[in-house]
């Protein structure tokens, strides 16, 4: 592992880069800006090393730009409808920052501060663990929030992202990892070509404002039927009405799962490349995001403009505003309660 400044805040304060390596060579980048993840350099069939993560090569794009690429998204990942909800009887009002709704936290939320690091080298596995105390009131929150990301690259090519909470007052939090994905290569191209999976047999549906309806289908007979393996560029553009108020796949899928244990959530395939990510999760839902309001205003590290539906996004989470749908898992951290949840996104190749 090596560290070194990427870049200053307005304020001087630097913001350090991590690079993680494994035996294999596989190689993860670590800002702590946002606990980002600002590179990850995976082989391809040929053992060719490419990176698959979208991002930027300096901290002021990442400071200007909202894409949230590669970063850990919070107190409350995705949206909540007006940015209202109700908790023991109180109203609270959180920043607006996507139309009349809140989005990932807010107008800045965990994606915007520079949290704490501790980097760490164990056996067969290193890394770096992020942490930070969100103050009671941040972007309208209750409560004091001491947050945790504890990132781990292992020699089996496992990318292992462990989230942790405690509060001092009940509060809702969600936190997710919000890395763009283009399998072919950041910058070569869009996804459509990428083939995926999603383990769900339920998704949630969303209105024109991309917010929940409350209810929860089946997908079975939609473009949503995703648990074998298609194209994306098969089903994106069909005519379904969830999908044209997306512009794409932006939805909530329901992992299938029989209690709170790791198990399968996506895997993804890039038949150029042979590049495979596999994701497992104990939260009980996945965001699939095509990168439909990318537009190829933002350059990226490479020096390439990022097209729509240049990356996707696999969103491991609870099922966006919770908060005000009583019907969905609950997202209320309590005094005394811990978050713990754990994602880990698997990289490998095939003919």
């Amino acid at each position: 592992m090596t560290s070194e400044v990427f870049g200053y805040l307005r304020d001087d304060t630097p913001v350090t880069l991590f690079t993680v390596t494994n035996a294999s060579g596989t190689e993860v980048g670590l800002i702590t800006y946002g606990a980002t993840i600002v590179s990850c350099k995976t082989r391809d069939r040929s053992g060719r090393l490419g990176d698959v993560a979208l991002g930027f090569s300096d901290l002021s794009s990442y400071m200007t730009h909202s894409a949230y690429f590669g970063a850990v998204v919070g107190r409350y990942a995705n949206r909540i409808a007006h940015g209202r909800f109700v908790l023991d009887g109180r109203t609270y009002s959180l920043a607006t920052n996507d139309g009349p709704h809140h989005l990932h936290g807010g107008n800045r939320g965990f994606d915007k501060h520079v949290w704490d690091a501790q980097p760490f080298d164990a056996e067969r596995r290193r890394g770096v663990t992020f942490s930070r105390v969100s103050p009671d009131g941040e972007e309208g929150y209750p409560g004091n929030a001491a947050v945790s990301v504890h990132y781990a690259l292992t020699d089996d090519d496992d990318l292992i992202v462990d989230y942790g909470a405690t509060t001092d007052a009940p509060t809702p939090i969600n936190l997710t990892q919000h890395t763009y994905f283009n399998l072919a290569g950041e910058g070569q191209g869009d996804v459509l070509g990428h083939r995926i999976a999603i383990n769900a047999s339920r998704y949630t549906p969303i209105t024109a404002d991309l917010v929940p309806t409350g209810d929860i289908d089946a997908v079975d007979g939609t473009a949503f039927a995703l648990r074998d393996e298609v194209q994306i560029g098969e089903r994106i553009d069909q005519r379904h009405e969830q999908l044209r108020r997306a512009g794409g796949y932006d939805h909530n899928f329901v992992v299938n799962r029989d209690d709170d244990r790791l198990v399968p959530a996506a895997q993804l395939f890039e038949p150029t490349s042979g590049r495979t990510l596999e994701v497992f999760t104990t939260e009980p839902g996945v965001q699939f995001y095509s990168g439909n309001f990318l537009d190829g205003t933002l350059v990226g590290k490479g020096g390439r403009a990022y097209p729509r539906r240049a990356g996707l996004c696999l969103e491991t989470q609870h099922f966006p505003d919770s908060p005000n749908h009583p019907e969905f898992p609950c997202t209320i951290l309590r005094p005394g309660g811990q978050l713990a949840s754990r994602t880990v996104f698997r990289f490998g190749s095939r003919p």
